[in-house]
């Protein structure tokens, strides 16, 4: 992927004090860690790894700066020590109206809601677009599978940041189930 130049933040609702953060990036700091944070990760072209860890915390691992985040459905108190991945509690939602379009009825398909706080300053895209530690990330996970046999995730998300935003902030990524984890590499971003 190449990294959008300096300034290139077109779709973002920047802040006054948000714009003047994006255009003093500089170039030497490509690859650091904060454009690998919770809300900026999904845009980066990445396979991910997702895996219970427990009875009641679902890992995604991604292979684009060696990232893990954590979605605990029980969750307990997040720590004081802010992170790129900040804290996410998950919750299963219903989808549309129990039994409808499907033959025979049954429970309706569910959606994973995670919301993420704690969350340390990150990039919203490689360039030094910014989020700020008031960032509260609000995802939806929708798993569907195709009559072809294909399963697509798509994660929509929603940044709201009232310091470098001027609104909420709204992307949606798709992800094509694989057969296996084979192509599964990790690059891991660098610390700056």
């Amino acid at each position: 992927m190449t990294t959008p130049p300096k300034g290139d933040f077109i779709s973002i609702p920047l802040s006054d004090e948000g714009r003047t953060v994006a255009f003093g990036w500089d170039s030497k700091t490509e690859g650091s860690c904060k454009a690998y944070g919770a809300a900026g990760l999904l845009h980066v072209p990445t396979r991910l790894n997702i895996s219970w860890q427990g009875d009641d915390v679902l890992k995604v691992e991604s292979a684009a700066g060696a990232q893990t985040r954590l979605l605990r459905f029980s969750p307990r108190a997040a720590s004081s020590a802010r992170s790129l991945q900040g804290f996410s509690v998950a919750e299963w939602e219903p989808l549309g109206v129990a039994g409808a379009g499907r033959a025979g009825g049954g429970p309706p398909p569910r959606a994973l809601k995670v919301t993420t706080t704690n969350l340390a300053e990150g990039w919203l895209r490689k360039n030094g677009v910014p989020y700020s530690d008031q960032t509260t990330l609000v995802e939806h996970w929708d798993r569907v599978a195709f009559p072809n046999g294909d399963v697509w995730l798509t994660v929509s998300q929603y940044v709201s940041d009232p310091k470098y935003l001027t609104g909420d902030y709204t992307t949606s990524q798709h992800f094509k189930r694989e057969p296996d984890g084979s192509k599964f590499k990790s690059v891991a971003c660098r610390d700056l």
